[in-house]
């Protein structure tokens, strides 16, 4: 008998920068132990990939290089070509997903179920190519790789207090092959390493790449050594798996080179596509911290045309859910559910930093040759927002929830969309209004699905794929 060869997962294509004409790009390999990727060719030579991180049994590893933005452009590696539609002057298409995974038995679930989302993606690039994959948050279920470990078997409702050194390296040591065997397991699934070879990611975070709920969490629970130890491990796994890079070494596009806050912007002609970090610095009292916030202000003080795209891990534009929040906290039985609602821009907690960023946002949109669209995911349904900025201006967001979690039940939605009827108004002369996606007869649409991007002519329009609907009429932006 002979052995089985050694898989190599990869490669996963990563947009470092954007510089005038040049994409800087980053590509991904993971491999047993004692395996190296064969080099990356391109016109301008070879690629040598090396050593990223480390595990008892496997290896990551990275390569460097760069393909023109002004035209379309390829990549070889191990005899095979990669085509890449990466030119950023005229039409483009962008696609944007969020939530690739379930807390619980994620990795167990049949593959052709749980990806059937990814499959029509990877049809949708084949009819007509994609320059930019955008990932809303997410991208991880990391809600199980507590499980095994003494110090960490019941997170987070019994944490040790005091914890040795040792066991905290031994902990340590734990979560990082737990998210190596989850972050592998994902990214060896046919349909993703399929498009992920051929169009470049680029990656926001949410509380499932470290653990449900992160940062709504009680402080007692966050700041204890095994809180801090999941959250390091987490942050090191987020930078290497979604990435590719590591503390010392963030590309140019991160606006922290120290890596604080891990918010970042691209700007390429006529688009910045603008990912503020609502994770690193989230308490139970604030989404951002101060490198957080003054990341938006230089973006907000910069001058930029043609059209940027906000990605907000959580949805900025919500129905009136302190309503909800306050109806969870007077029934005992629902307190559980307290810190989901706390997680959002909605919440009671974040009601005066909600109005402080929507004023920013607001701020940007209105400044002359500039739109401002939301991005959104996190809630695993497809919805959209708009909020009023003058008489014939409006704030569009779209939401796009979850590209492989299953649709929660259709009354959730129905329940959510009674409660958008209501409406909202925090800044006084900007009401917020929950929308029909074109096509729908709801608020809220019960599917897996993903969004669309096109730009046509220096116009935008957005459209929706839908597990059983199909793929909505466009909606100009």
């Amino acid at each position: 008998m002979t052995s089985e060869p050694p898989v190599m997962t990869g490669p996963l294509l990563f947009l470092d920068h954007v510089e005038k004409y040049v994409l800087r790009l980053s590509v991904l390999f993971i491999a047993d132990n004692g395996e190296c990727p064969e080099p990356i060719e391109t016109v301008h030579g070879v690629h040598t990939a090396e050593i990223l991180a480390e595990y008892d049994h496997m290896t990551v590893w990275r390569a460097r290089f760069d393909l023109p933005a002004n035209r379309s452009s390829c990549y070889a590696w191990n005899g095979q070509s990669y085509s890449l539609a990466s030119d950023f002057r005229g039409d483009i298409r962008i696609a944007y997903v969020s939530c690739n995974g379930e807390e619980i038995g994620d990795l167990e679930r049949e593959g052709s179920e749980r990806n059937a989302m990814w499959a029509r993606l990877r049809e949708d690039h084949r009819s007509a190519p994609f320059s930019l994959l955008l990932h809303g948050g997410d991208q991880v279920y990391a809600d199980q790789v507590t499980e095994g470990h003494p110090l960490s078997e019941n997170w987070p409702e019994h944490i040790p207090k005091d914890p040795s050194r040792a066991d905290l390296a031994d902990l340590r040591h734990h979560l990082r092959e737990r998210f190596l065997e989850r972050y592998t397991g994902l990214y060896r699934a046919p349909e993703f390493a399929w498009i992920a070879a051929r169009v470049p990611s680029l990656m926001q975070w949410d509380d499932h790449d470290i653990c449900d709920g992160w940062g709504s969490l009680p402080r007692s629970k966050t700041y204890s050594p095994v809180g801090q130890t999941l959250f390091e491990v987490a942050r090191e796994s987020f930078l290497t798996f979604q990435h590719a890079s590591a503390d010392g070494d963030l590309p140019r596009r991160f606006h922290d080179p120290s890596g604080l806050h891990l918010g970042w912007s691209v700007r390429t002609a006529g688009l910045r596509i603008l990912a503020p970090d609502m994770r690193s610095e989230r308490t139970r009292r604030a989404i951002m911290g101060e490198g957080g916030w003054a990341m938006m202000r230089a973006e907000a003080a910069a001058p930029v045309q043609g059209h940027t795209f906000l990605m907000s891990s959580v949805p900025l534009l919500g129905p009136r859910l302190s309503l909800l929040e306050a109806l969870m906290v007077a029934v005992p039985k629902m307190q559980k559910y307290e810190d989901d609602l706390r997680d959002q821009w909605q919440s009671r907690a974040h009601r005066a930093e909600w109005c402080d960023m929507l004023r920013l946002v607001r701020d940007i949109a209105l400044a002359d040759g500039h739109d401002v669209t939301v991005l959104s995911g996190e809630i695993h349904l497809a919805t959209r927002a708009t909020m009023k900025l003058r008489t014939d201006h409006w704030l569009h967001q779209l939401v796009a929830s979850g590209i492989a979690h299953r649709a929660p039940p259709k009354a959730w939605a129905r329940f959510l969309g009674a409660l958008a009827q209501l409406g909202e108004s925090p800044l006084r002369g900007n009401p917020i209004r929950i929308r029909r996606i074109p096509g729908q007869a709801s608020r809220y649409i019960a599917e897996r699905n993903y969004l669309l991007l096109e730009r046509h002519s220096d116009s935008w329009r957005a459209r929706w794929v839908l597990e059983q609907s199909g793929t909505t009429p466009p909606l100009t932006l």
